[in-house]
């Protein structure tokens, strides 16, 4: 399983696709006739939800990048929903009928976990997680050992978020009855079964969410928190009929990220449109896809319109240097009396919220 390195700065190198793009129409022509070719299913096509993107759509090759580097000859990309019931037996189809050299997931090193979860996720049982599964998940009753990885990799800042955010979509989404990341576990699956590479394709959460803390003033980082756990401690039901209950069952992460942005703009940034850049990275320009035949990529369906037009706009600017890293000016004395009290006053905001979740939850 192959995972990109790390850099030092984020300069996203592409703007956001503009209003009037659309990602179906921009790769219909290329995808028809090679996925009936396939035999693969017209509906897929037609809906938007695989399309392919051949190596002459890509743009030329950066100067920079070493001369025995070769993009793959084509990029697939099947948009999933993290919660559908058909999402798993699509990915399970594609793959098997393209038979790619490189999967790439949109997970990261510290999400790899969903892949490997049980695929039973009733909270029933004496192996019962401590959240139901979601995107964000900490590893359920491991719960210091992950505590721990997020630290290390993102930060305590970040950390706090995405346990915010995991309790959060975990309330939300309780009344699903089918478990998180199936189409990610049949990825996994098939792959192995095929004997192609598994390439983790999306950007650290960590760094996501750091990235995401900073575009906040500090105003709305604490209408951020606030809001959070008001959903988090609400014991109103929101939802009263089948068809609420279905759709409160299947929010994605997508549309999660979608509303916050809708709430504080400055989000959509480092959560939708650098991530978007960064799947373009790892499908095409990742060392992990170099000399590659074919890739298949399996993303949430919300990425879709962002990933392909940063497929076919990039004129060589795509790096990945540009896209994942940790910045500061901070002097280290200020960065270590700040690190301090931040770990001091988080530390115990932690404790108190898990305390909290032994008896909500």
């Amino acid at each position: 399983m192959a995972a990109g390195p790390t850099a030092a700065s984020i300069r996203p190198p592409l703007p956001p696709p503009p209003p009037c793009f659309d990602y179906r129409s921009a790769s219909l022509a290329d995808t028809r006739a090679a996925a009936a070719a396939a035999d693969l299913p017209a509906r897929l096509v037609e809906s938007g939800a695989l399309v392919r993107v051949p190596r002459r759509r890509f743009g030329p090759v950066p100067a920079w990048r070493p001369p025995d580097f070769a993009e793959p000859e084509e990029v697939w990309i099947l948009g999933t929903s993290h919660l559908a019931a058909d999402s798993a037996a699509d990915v399970a189809r594609v793959l098997q009928a393209l038979r790619p050299d490189n999967v790439v997931v949109e997970l990261c090193r510290s999400r790899a976990g969903i892949m490997y979860a049980p695929d039973s996720d009733d909270g029933s049982g004496p192996g019962e997680p401590l959240l139901k599964s979601n995107m964000f998940s900490l590893g359920g009753a491991k719960f210091f050992g992950a505590v721990n990885r997020s630290i290390n990799l993102g930060g305590q800042s970040a950390l706090a978020l995405r346990l915010l955010l995991a309790v959060f979509s975990s309330k939300i989404s309780s009344g699903a009855n089918r478990p998180f990341g199936e189409e990610f576990r049949a990825a996994r699956k098939v792959s192995e079964d095929i004997g192609a590479q598994l390439v983790l394709g999306d950007r650290p959460i960590e760094i996501t969410l750091e990235r995401a803390l900073k575009s906040l003033s500090w105003d709305e980082k604490t209408r951020l928190v606030v809001s959070l756990f008001r959903g988090i401690t609400s014991t109103t039901r929101t939802v009263d009929t089948p068809q609420e209950d279905e759709k409160a069952a299947t929010v994605s992460p997508y549309e999660l990220y979608n509303k916050l942005s809708f709430s504080y703009p400055s989000l959509l940034q480092p959560l939708i449109h650098e991530r978007d850049m960064f799947l373009a990275w790892s499908l095409k320009r990742s060392k992990a896809v170099n000399g590659s035949k074919r890739v298949v990529g399996v993303i949430g369906k919300g990425h879709m319109n962002g990933v392909v037009h940063a497929l076919i706009s990039d004129q060589g600017d795509l790096r990945f240097r540009d896209l994942v890293g940790r910045e500061s000016s901070e002097t280290w004395a200020s960065s270590i009396v700040k690190g301090l009290i931040r770990d001091t006053v988080i530390g115990v905001a932690l404790w108190a919220l898990y305390e909290l979740l032994q008896t909500v939850l």
